[in-house]
């Protein structure tokens, strides 16, 4: 079970902050960073200092760490032209040494949006499969040849398709609930499926959806990784979760029936009934990013005992 630490900036982080979350997660063992892709807090935090951009922040990370895989949960379809996002995946892939990891979605917050003009289509998700046909047909283009789409949405004509990604392949990472359209969309590009925040029993019947779209595809259910992503808030006693629910303004009962907290024997636990359904990999969205001995704890009294 790969453990992959997800962090929420938005709330309210500068760089310098995540740098530090970056390198003590490396330190620790943990699989890779991942962030959201967002502009504008949610919920009743103030979000200062304010936004850090996704991708600068990536780029940043790529140059300061070692081991770690870096990417998105989830890159937002809305914010960035296709052709510019290949660009600039490629490029940080390349800073990276081949570490980094695209998850794109449709992208669906609208009031950020707004507070920072950006277009906020009525079609996305029809957006978002062009947007993955035009990333992954770049990449995939051998040197020398030229890409061009001619879509409905957007329209490339005779692309160099440069630059090209340090790995042989990004990883691509799609996610979601919907029942129809986001298994197709995975079936079809992603190499690792993710459903955020869901029980055990809404993921095992997605999962279960994934894998009959990808053999419906041609391909075997077994040829996607399977991931889950939830909050995480483990502490060494009672007092402890409490401390670091009310840190992030949760409740300890509704923690632990939302998302993975308690003791570390609760958490490896749950952890467990996850991977009994075809979780390989999990992602613990960590919310108070200044609570740097809540990934040592992590690390030393959850992580070593999946290993």
């Amino acid at each position: 079970m790969d453990l992959r630490i997800f962090t929420e900036p938005q709330q309210g982080a500068t760089y310098d902050t995540l740098l530090t979350v970056a390198k003590a997660i490396e330190d620790l063992g943990f699989d890779a960073f991942f962030r959201s892709d967002h502009y504008l807090r949610m919920g009743s935090s103030d979000g200062l200092p304010g936004p850090t951009d996704a991708w600068i922040t990536l780029a940043g990370l790529a140059r300061e760490t070692k081991r770690i895989r870096l990417g998105t949960l989830m890159t937002a379809g809305t914010f960035r032209l296709p052709g510019v996002l290949a660009i600039q995946v490629a490029q940080v892939d390349q800073m990276s040494g081949g570490r980094v990891e695209l998850g794109l979605g449709a992208g669906w917050f609208e009031d950020e949006h707004k507070a920072y003009g950006i277009p906020f289509p009525k079609e996305k998700f029809a957006r978002l499969e062009e947007q993955l046909k035009i990333v992954t047909g770049l990449w995939g283009t051998e040197v020398g040849q030229t890409f061009s789409h001619d879509g409905k949405h957007y329209q490339l004509t005779d692309s160099p398709a440069l630059p090209k990604p340090a790995q042989g392949k990004v990883p691509v990472l799609i996610g979601g609930h919907g029942a129809t359209r986001t298994p197709r969309l995975a079936a079809q590009f992603a190499d690792e499926f993710n459903i955020p925040f869901a029980s055990v029993e809404d993921s095992e019947r997605q999962f279960g959806r994934v894998r009959a779209a990808a053999e419906q595809a041609g391909r075997t259910g077994s040829d996607l990784v399977y991931s889950s992503a939830l909050v995480v808030c483990v502490g060494k006693d009672d007092a402890e979760v409490a401390r670091r629910a009310a840190a992030i303004g949760r409740d300890v009962d509704e923690l632990k029936a939302n998302g993975l907290a308690g003791s570390p024997a609760e958490v490896v636990d749950k952890i467990g009934r996850y991977e009994a359904i075809g979780a390989s990999r999990i992602y613990l969205q960590c919310l108070d990013l200044a609570d740097l001995d809540h990934l040592e704890i992590i690390s030393s009294q959850v992580q070593s005992q999946l290993s």
